[in-house]
């Protein structure tokens, strides 16, 4: 009996020194293996008499017993412990504040485009859109650009497949396209309620005036710091038998003031060159307050359309009249929030962006 009860003391020792499961499967296999102690013993039981076999099985099966007892209690024990250290681990302080998963916002320059299309839209007018791959007629032929134009160049546009040679189809270079698409479809409707549908030669009869205004993406092959492949343009259109320079620059002057919410802005129109108007002139900006104070910024293009983007249109030159202009949102971001790198807008960085929401 006594070595059964060392046998049992040394299971006992050997199971609190585990400190793994895997250190307990290593000791148990010592007493309870095929080549256990205990097993070793039950073995050693065949050169026994009958009346032996029943007391020393007894007593064998009493030590196996408390070794299995043992052996449970010190799973259970490894057990616990494992799960108050996942606890730990784990443990939510209730009394913390709850984290809030931040709100999203737009884009400051989609910011900027839905305070342009209000602004105009105040003026009453109405906002285009259109696809983004156009055609060469509405990029460039319907707006007087000549075919052998710099802006036709492989170098300065990204053409793609589709199309034909002679009519290749190209990402918009700018937003103007959609000048011609609008005024088409509106001389279209009031024409064929004019002539019942037979649409006979150039409009000149009555219809209210145009007014759009077309913002959106475009695409050029140019990338520094205030110029990038991709960017946004908003071209203007205002046609009519009695619009003028001067309404031109009425519009887009307070246009300007009450997108920057400034009377004391000042503008200058200085003659340019455009294909598609004549006369032509860029629009500048001076501030007379702040850190741009003084600085003449060129903010867009303008003119009185051309007789031949007029005849596009299927309007009658001789009678219709208007002028258009296109600006870069993007650059008016820059200037209203005060950003000096084109390039941080698109680079999705949400430090950078979420200044503005």
């Amino acid at each position: 009996m006594n070595d059964l009860n060392a046998i049992v003391l040394q299971a006992q020792a050997a199971f609190e020194q585990a400190v793994t499961p895997a250190d307990l499967e290593n000791a148990k296999a010592l007493f309870l293996g095929k080549a256990g102690r205990i097993t070793e013993l039950m073995k050693g039981m065949a050169a026994l008499t009958v009346d032996e076999k029943k007391s020393r099985g007894a007593a064998i099966n009493l030590a196996k017993q408390a070794i299995e007892v043992s052996l449970n209690a010190r799973r259970q024990a490894l057990a616990d412990a494992e799960l108050q250290a996942q606890l730990r681990a784990e443990a939510l302080d209730v009394t913390l504040p709850g984290r809030q998963r931040g709100q999203g916002g737009l884009h400051p320059v989609s910011l900027t485009l839905e305070r342009i299309e209000a602004i105009f839209g105040s003026m009453g007018f109405d906002v285009a859109q259109g696809p983004e791959i156009e055609s060469d007629w509405f990029n460039f032929t319907a707006l007087n650009t000549p075919e052998d134009h710099p802006a036709r160049s492989m170098h300065d546009t990204f053409y793609v497949e589709g199309g034909s040679e002679t009519a290749p189809n190209l990402l918009r270079t700018h937003t103007s396209p959609m000048q011609i698409r609008y005024a088409v479809q509106h001389v279209k409707k009031f024409s064929d309620l004019a002539n019942n549908g037979e649409g006979q030669g150039l409009f000149s009869g009555d219809m209210p005036e145009i007014r759009v205004i077309a913002p959106g993406r475009t695409y050029r092959v140019d990338s520094d710091a205030t110029h990038s492949p991709m960017f946004h343009q908003c071209e203007g259109l205002w046609v009519g038998e009695n619009v003028s320079f001067k309404d031109l620059k009425f519009v887009f002057t307070d246009f300007c003031r009450t997108f920057f919410e400034s009377d004391d802005l000042v503008l200058r129109f200085r003659p340019s060159f455009f294909p598609f108007t004549e006369p032509s002139a860029e629009i500048d900006i001076q501030f007379q307050s702040g850190p741009l104070s003084g600085r003449w910024l060129e903010v867009a293009g303008s003119g009185q359309v051309h007789p031949n983007v007029i005849r596009n249109m299927g309007l009658d030159p001789e009678k219709y009249i208007g002028f258009a202009f296109g600006m870069g949102p993007d650059r008016l971001t820059m200037l209203r929030y005060g950003v000096n790198d084109l390039r941080l807008f698109f680079d999705g960085d949400i430090r950078f962006l979420s200044q503005f929401q």
